[in-house]
C-alpha cells in the first residue's frame, strides 16, 4: 500500500510539471522576457517551494527532538544542492542520449548559466567555511548569513538586468503549444495563465510533500537515520519537479530552460536555505554532511570549467552523475 501511495505521488507530480512548464512558458513568452529569468529565476524558485518548506518545517515545527529536527534540517538543506548538482544533472544526459549521442552538444545560453555557476560556487564555498565557525560566534554567524542573503539579492539584480539584451540577441521565452487550459475552451490571457501556473505550483507542492511523507514512512523499513534520510532521500521526492521540468525542457531542446531550472534552484538553495541553517542550526562539520558540501563543490567545479571549455557535451554530466554515486557508496560504507 505504501509503494502505491508512494507511485501516486509521483504520478501528481508529472502531471503537475507538464501544466506548471506549459503555464510558465506562456507567462515568460507574455512579460517578454529572456529564458534565462524564465528558468534560472521563475522555475527555479517556484518548484523550489517544496524543498524549500522541508528544512523550515523541520526547525521550526519538527519533532519533540530537537536535534533531530536540526539534523532533518541541515540534512535537507545541503541535500538538495547535492541532488541537483550531481543526480539531477545527469539525468538530462540521459533523457537525451538517444537523439545526440555520447558526444552530442548542449546549447544553453552561456552567459547566464556561467553566471549561475559563479554565484553558486561563491555562496556555497561561504556556507562550507561557515561550518568552522564557533556555534556562540553569534556576530560571524550573522555576517555569513547577511552575507548569502545579499548574494542572492545581487544575483536576481544581475539575471533581470541581463534579460533585456538576451531576448535581443534571440533568446526570449517562446511557449511550445497551446496552453492546456485553452485546450478546454479557456482563453489565453495573464489571469488564465496565472491560474494555470498556480494550480501546476499547487500539485507540485502537494505531490511533492506526499511522497516525502510516504518516504519518511519508508525510511524505518530501510533502516537509515534521520541525517542520512534528509541528505539523501528526502532531495530525491523534493527536487523532482526540477527533475521532471528540466527533463522535458531538454528533450524539446529548450537547453537554457532545463539548466537554468536546475542551477537556479542551487543559487536559491545554495544562499538563502543555508543563511537559515547557519542561524538557527549548530552548522558544523559532520562527516556525511561535510563529504556531501564537498562533493557539490566538485560537481558544480566540473560543471563551471566544461563551460569555460566552451563545449559542454551530453557525457560530461555523467561525472556529475558518478559523483553522486561515489557519494552514496562512502557515506553508506
Amino acid at each position: 500500500m505504501l509503494w502505491l501511495e508512494l507511485f501516486g505521488f509521483l504520478i501528481v507530480i508529472l502531471v503537475a510539471a507538464e501544466v506548471f512548464v506549459n503555464a510558465l512558458e506562456h507567462l515568460g513568452e507574455k512579460l517578454k522576457i529572456s529564458e534565462g529569468v524564465t528558468g534560472s529565476l521563475f522555475a527555479a524558485i517556484g518548484t523550489a517551494l517544496p524543498e524549500t518548506m522541508v528544512p523550515l518545517l523541520a526547525i521550526f515545527a519538527g519533532t519533540t527532538d530537537a536535534a533531530v529536527n536540526e539534523e532533518i534540517g541541515v540534512g535537507a538543506i545541503l541535500g538538495a544542492p547535492l541532488m541537483l548538482s550531481t543526480l539531477s544533472l545527469s539525468l538530462m544526459s540521459f533523457a537525451v542520449l538517444k537523439k545526440r549521442g555520447v558526444n552530442g552538444h548542449y546549447n544553453p545560453e552561456h552567459t547566464g548559466l556561467t553566471r549561475d555557476m559563479n554565484f553558486f560556487l561563491i555562496a556555497f564555498g561561504l556556507a562550507c567555511a561557515a561550518m568552522f565557525v564557533p556555534h556562540d560566534n553569534g556576530t560571524a554567524r550573522a555576517v555569513f548569513s547577511f552575507g548569502m542573503i545579499f548574494i542572492y539579492f545581487i544575483y536576481v539584480l544581475m539575471t533581470i538586468r541581463a534579460s533585456a539584451d538576451l531576448v535581443k540577441d534571440g533568446h526570449a521565452t517562446e511557449a511550445e503549444g497551446e496552453m492546456l487550459f485553452n485546450k478546454v475552451g479557456i482563453p489565453t490571457n495573464m489571469p488564465t495563465i496565472i491560474l494555470q501556473l498556480l494550480l501546476g505550483l499547487g500539485l507540485l507542492v502537494a505531490g511533492a510533500e506526499g511522497f516525502i511523507h510516504g518516504i519518511q514512512q519508508a525510511a524505518p523499513i530501510l533502516g537509515i537515520s534521520a541525517l542520512l534520510l534528509s541528505l539523501m532521500i528526502v532531495p530525491v521526492a523534493t527536487e523532482l519537479p526540477e527533475k521532471v521540468n528540466s527533463i522535458l525542457w531538454i528533450r524539446r531542446h529548450k537547453d537554457t530552460l532545463a539548466f537554468g531550472n536546475i542551477t537556479g534552484a542551487m543559487v536559491f538553495q545554495g544562499t538563502l536555505l543555508p543563511a537559515i541553517g547557519i542561524s538557527l542550526t549548530p552548522w558544523t562539520p559532520q562527516p556525511a554532511v561535510f563529504l556531501g558540501v564537498v562533493i557539490t563543490l566538485i560537481a558544480a567545479a566540473w560543471l563551471r570549467l566544461m563551460l569555460a571549455r566552451g563545449q559542454l557535451r551530453v557525457w560530461h554530466l555523467w561525472v556529475n552523475g558518478a559523483l553522486y554515486v561515489i557519494y552514496l557508496a562512502m557515506v553508506l560504507a
